[in-house]
C-alpha cells in the first residue's frame, strides 16, 4: 500500500479509543526543525509569523473578516478571550437555521441564514441592523467576507453578491450555474470563490467583473487559501490545485489526495493542511507540490471541519467525535479528546485554549498543550459552524437558527 521510501506508524490516542495509520515522508526532519522552533501559546499574526504588540493584538482583534479569520486559513484568533464565558445574548430566526460562521467587522456582526437572508446585528447588544434577502430565496450556507465596506456572500441557487456593509444595499451580483458552498477570499483588488459548476472564480472586487476563471472537473466546495499570489484548493475531484492568481492557470502539478475535500485549507509556512471526506489528512509542501505525511483514519471517518494550524500543532476533527493535535511537521499523535456527537465545527485557537462546537449541542474549550477539556457551553440543539473570535467575544451560530455571543458582562 505504502512504497518503500515511508515509515508506517500505527498511532493509538491518549483519551478515547481511535487508531490511524501515519505516512512520513524521511525529508521531514528540516521542516520539522523549522516548525517546532516556535511553541509560543500567545497571539500570533497568521500574516508575517511574528507575535504583535499587545497595543497591535488589540487593534486587529476587534474583527473577524474572513470564514477563518484570516487568508491563509489558520483558524486562529488575534483577540483574546476572557477566562469564564457567560452568555451576553443570542439572536434567534425563529424555525431558522445557519449553518455557518458569523463575521465580525467594527463592531458589527454579518452572517447568512438557510432561508436565504443575510444580516447585520450588533456585536454589541444583539439587535439587528439591517436585513438582505436573496432574490432567489435561495439560502446562505457559507460565510460572508468583508473589504473595504462591502461584504461578498454566494447563495445556494448560484449567486453570488457584493453587499454595502453599512446598509445591506446591493452593489452587483454575478451569477454561475452551481450552487455556491465557498467563502470568499481576496487577491489584490480582486474577490476569489469557487462553485459547483465546477468554476474557480476571480472577480473585479468593485464591479463584479470576470478577470478570469480555473476550471476542474468536479465541483468546488471548499474556501480558497491564499498566500503570496497562490490559491490552494482541495477539490471534490480528489486532487489538490494551486493556482497562480495573476494568470488564473494551474501551478503543476495537482498533488492526488485519493477523494473529495471541501475543507478550507490551513497554511504555516510552505507547508498546507486539509483533510478529506475518505477520512485522510495531509500535510502537503505547496512549493514543491509534495505530500509531507498523511494520517489515515482506519474508519475512514469523514473529515469535513477545516484545521487550525499553530507552530507546535494543527488540530482537526472528525466524524469519529474526535478532535486531534498533531506535530505539524511529522503529523505524531499530540493529544485526542473524544466529543459525545459529529464535529463538522473547525476549531480556533484562542491563546491557550481551542474553541469548537459540536452536534451534541455544546461548545467546547479544549487546553491547547494537552487537550483536557477546561470549559463547556450546553446549549442544546447542534453546531455544525465554526466559532468566531473578535474583540473579545465568541460567537457561534446552531443549526437551531441561534446565534450565541459569550464573553464577561
Amino acid at each position: 500500500m505504502q512504497n518503500s521510501e515511508h515509515v508506517i506508524t500505527t498511532v493509538g490516542t491518549n483519551v478515547g479509543t481511535s487508531y490511524g495509520v501515519l505516512s512520513t515522508a524521511p525529508a521531514l526532519v528540516a521542516v520539522a526543525i523549522a516548525l517546532i522552533a516556535a511553541t509560543s501559546p500567545r497571539p500570533i499574526d497568521a500574516a508575517k509569523g511574528a507575535e504583535e504588540s499587545p497595543q497591535r493584538r488589540s487593534e486587529i482583534g476587534r474583527d473577524w473578516p474572513l470564514l477563518r479569520g484570516d487568508s491563509l486559513g489558520t483558524g486562529v484568533a488575534k483577540s483574546s478571550l476572557p477566562e469564564n464565558l457567560e452568555l451576553l445574548w443570542k439572536f434567534e430566526v425563529p424555525k431558522g437555521s445557519f449553518t455557518t460562521t458569523p463575521i465580525v467587522v467594527d463592531g458589527m456582526v454579518y452572517i447568512g441564514d438557510a432561508d436565504g437572508v443575510v444580516r447585520a446585528i450588533g456585536l454589541a447588544d444583539g439587535k439587528e441592523r439591517w436585513k438582505f434577502k436573496s432574490e432567489t430565496d435561495d439560502g446562505f450556507k457559507t460565510a460572508a467576507v468583508y473589504r473595504e465596506g462591502l461584504l461578498y456572500i454566494g447563495d445556494m441557487g448560484g449567486t453570488f453578491y457584493c453587499l454595502d456593509a453599512a446598509t445591506g444595499k446591493k452593489h452587483w451580483k454575478f451569477k454561475t450555474d452551481g450552487e455556491i458552498d465557498s467563502s470568499a477570499n481576496f487577491f489584490h483588488n480582486n474577490v476569489l470563490f469557487g462553485s459547483q459548476d465546477n468554476n474557480f472564480y476571480c472577480l473585479d472586487a468593485k464591479t463584479g467583473s470576470q478577470v478570469w476563471k480555473f476550471t476542474l472537473t468536479n465541483q468546488i466546495q471548499c474556501s480558497p487559501t491564499v498566500v503570496e499570489d497562490r490559491a490552494f484548493i482541495a477539490g471534490c475531484d480528489g486532487s489538490f490545485h494551486v493556482v497562480d492568481l495573476n494568470k488564473g492557470t494551474e501551478v503543476p502539478p495537482a498533488v492526488e489526495i485519493e477523494s473529495p475535500s471541501g475543507e478550507t485549507p490551513a497554511v504555516m509556512g510552505n507547508v498546507v493542511y486539509f483533510g478529506t471526506e475518505g477520512g485522510t489528512f495531509f500535510a502537503i509542501d505547496w512549493k514543491k507540490g509534495t505530500i509531507i505525511w498523511k494520517w489515515e483514519n482506519m474508519a475512514h471517518a469523514e473529515l469535513i471541519a477545516s484545521p487550525a494550524v499553530v507552530p507546535e500543532a494543527v488540530i482537526f476533527a472528525s466524524h469519529d467525535r474526535r478532535v486531534r493535535a498533531r506535530n505539524p511537521a511529522t503529523g505524531n499523535e499530540i493529544w485526542t479528546f473524544p466529543t459525545h456527537g459529529r464535529v463538522d465545527s473547525s476549531p480556533v485557537v484562542v491563546g491557550n485554549r481551542i474553541f469548537f462546537g459540536s452536534t451534541d449541542g455544546r461548545l467546547y474549550a479544549l487546553d491547547r498543550a494537552n487537550g483536557k477539556k477546561v470549559w463547556e457551553y450546553e446549549a442544546g440543539g447542534s453546531f455544525i459552524a465554526a466559532p468566531s473570535v473578535a474583540a473579545g467575544r465568541l460567537l457561534i451560530a446552531s443549526e437551531n437558527g441561534i446565534l450565541y455571543c459569550l464573553g464577561t458582562k
